[in-house]
């Protein structure tokens, strides 16, 4: 009987470990590792100790091409995007990996890499961040449409000084949401998830070409420019959620309200 069989069967006598079930970067199939296993505030870790070994394990290696990962523990089972901290919270959270089980530093003073440290974050919010973007994407095509419906029938609805008005606040709406995403949330997430690393660059290139058309829209409002921008956002916005949706979901609540 095998070790992943025997925690399977009597995970009491095998206190501290869990089975991480991760896809094989070159494969696809499924690979189970049993790891040591903590928890901080409620969050699964895992070391990619590999017990002081010079190269990290494969099973790491797995996790920066496909986050998405399952955690057996003995008492529960769960779903999770595995996610590597920056250096510093890495570090901080190494602190308190070595502190709760010391053999870890012994691995570390072996090793001639900087062991790294992952974070197990769960897939079962109610709520998540990634929701949230995607409310953010429905008010910004409401808000889109609703232009398109008063340029095609502006001159009843609204004079074009106002119309021009309108569309100048949507833009700078969308500009914001793009910058923050540049400036913040992409970066992060590459960090994070190396796997999503490509994506993200590519949906970075998208901003640039949807700049470039609210540009001309500031210049002078016109129908076929604005079916031009809902066709773009459409296709961007679906893209951008198949992205990320799934990985702000894990690492944290829709803001409140």
């Amino acid at each position: 009987m095998d070790l992943i069989t025997t925690f399977r069967e009597h995970p009491e006598r095998m206190p501290g470990l869990a089975v991480l079930t991760t896809t094989g970067a070159k494969t696809g199939l499924r690979r189970e590792s049993l790891l040591g296993y903590l928890e901080f505030d409620g969050t699964g870790v895992v070391v990619a100790s590999a017990a002081g070994a010079a190269r990290n394990p494969d099973w790491f290696h797995n996790i920066r091409s496909n986050p998405r990962v399952t955690v057996e523990t003995g008492d529960t089972t769960y779903d999770a995007y595995a996610g590597i901290p920056p250096a510093p919270e890495r570090d901080n959270l190494f602190a308190r990996v070595v502190e709760a089980a010391p053999g870890y530093a012994e691995y570390q003073a072996k090793a001639t890499r900087v062991i790294p440290v992952v974070v197990l974050h769960r897939l079962d919010r109610v709520k998540g961040m990634g929701d949230w973007l995607v409310e953010v994407h429905r008010w910004l095509r409401d808000e889109l449409n609703s232009l398109r419906a008063q340029a095609i029938d502006g001159a009843v609805r609204l004079s074009p000084p106002d119309l021009r008005a309108h569309c100048a606040g949507f833009c700078t709406a969308l500009a914001r949401h793009h910058g923050g995403e540049d400036a913040a949330t992409f970066p992060m997430l590459a960090e994070r998830f190396p796997a999503l690393a490509a994506e993200l660059a590519e949906l970075t290139a998208q901003h640039t070409t949807v700049a470039r058309i609210q540009r001309e829209l500031r210049a002078a409002v016109d129908v076929a420019e604005l079916d031009r921008l809902a066709a773009e956002l459409d296709a961007h916005f679906a893209h951008e959620e198949r992205t990320v949706v799934t990985a702000l979901n894990a690492i944290a609540d829709a803001p409140p309200g």
